[in-house]
């Protein structure tokens, strides 16, 4: 698949540990992304039907 970064922001108060948060726009299948996301092993959450999240991305 083709994916684009719409979106990063990144957040970091001082801990050990930062919070990012992407927006990717996807050409073809959404399981093609997660699939790929699954296979790097990174830790990651779906935000896809997060209400505050879609009205941010209208």
């Amino acid at each position: 698949g083709q994916w684009n970064i719409s979106m990063f922001h990144y957040r970091n108060h001082g801990d050990a540990y930062g919070r990012v948060l992407v927006g990717l726009q996807a050409v073809g299948e959404e399981t093609d992304v997660t699939r790929y996301l699954d296979e790097l092993g990174y830790p990651y959450q779906d935000e896809n039907d997060n209400p505050a999240c879609k009205l941010f991305f209208r």
